[in-house]
């Protein structure tokens, strides 16, 4: 069974170090066999969450926009790659926009008590996210913004590749060592043998 790819590359910029590195992912992945589909997430019309909580009743999102488009793929992925450069400790506004629009699911799960996806189906995530600071600590917000994103959207946290001390665009490309592991955990995503791990794998590079 082919397995279905979805990368989502939140950078402001086109080419920028995050996507450079989504892209060189999905390369790996697609290296295995897996059908891969790229999406930036600038190209499409998102708002934000007006917190109108309407999806406490409905578990949908009264907003109509390319939202519901992008959450179909999503759930019909088998594997999702997100990324994202860091911007004051934690993902950037584009992710963040997207993701606070992922209430309605959270209220479709844990206050209607439905199911999102089911049991059986074997869903994996790996996230990409690139910094400028010298600090590791901006990896930490990372972690708990998409371990919450991931609960909702029922998919097993597997891999984290986080970078730090690179910021100007390209720069990524100057790395010694970055493209090859995107591309190394990309083709890992697939091919990873189940159980999917307990925690994330986490590589972490300067």
């Amino acid at each position: 069974m082919t397995v279905k790819t979805l990368g989502i590359s939140t950078s402001p910029r086109i080419q920028g170090n995050s996507d450079l590195l989504l892209r060189e992912a999905l390369a790996g992945a697609e290296s295995t066999g897996a059908h891969v589909e790229y999406i930036h997430l600038s190209d499409y019309n998102i708002a934000p969450c007006i917190e109108c909580n309407a999806c406490y009743t409905t578990g949908t999102c009264t907003i109509q926009d390319d939202f519901q488009k992008l959450l179909t793929k999503i759930l019909d992925a088998d594997r999702l790659i997100f990324a994202t450069p860091i911007f004051f400790m934690n993902v950037c506004a584009q992710a963040k926009m997207f993701i606070d629009r992922s209430q309605c699911l959270w209220a479709y799960k844990y206050v209607l008590k439905k199911q999102v996806i089911t049991p059986e189906r074997d869903r994996r995530a790996m996230v990409i996210a690139i910094g400028g600071s010298k600090s590791k600590k901006q990896f930490e917000s990372i972690r708990l913004t998409m371990k919450s994103y991931f609960d909702v959207l029922d998919i097993n946290y597997s891999f984290n590749l986080f970078i730090n001390n690179v910021d100007d665009l390209g720069e990524i490309h100057k790395h010694p060592s970055a493209l090859k592991e995107a591309f190394r955990l990309g083709k890992e995503l697939i091919t990873i043998k189940s159980p999917p791990p307990q925690k994330p794998v986490n590589v972490e590079l300067t």
